[in-house]
């Protein structure tokens, strides 16, 4: 898979949400599908969801989350603090 090519799936547009990233320029923020996702809908139940979208949009949006996460540092709590 062509990271770069399956990202162009992503757009901004200042007059939808804000901004947020979304999928092919339609009102669907990419956290919404990641939500979907994350709270155990299947890629399958997504796209019945939305008639119009596809696999490869669901693979964008994993790569720009993976992508934004590599980029974070988070610092360890120390052990005392986490109890």
């Amino acid at each position: 898979m062509d990271e770069n090519k399956i990202l162009q799936r992503i757009t901004t547009n200042p007059a939808i949400f804000g901004g947020k990233p979304i999928i092919r320029g339609r009102r669907l923020a990419v956290e919404h599908v990641l939500g979907m996702l994350a709270a155990g809908d299947s890629a399958q139940t997504v796209l019945e969801g939305y008639p119009w979208l596809e696999l490869e949009d669901i693979q964008a949006c994993l790569v720009y989350a993976r992508r934004l996460v590599g980029h974070e540092r988070i610092d360890p709590l120390p052990l005392d603090a986490a109890s």
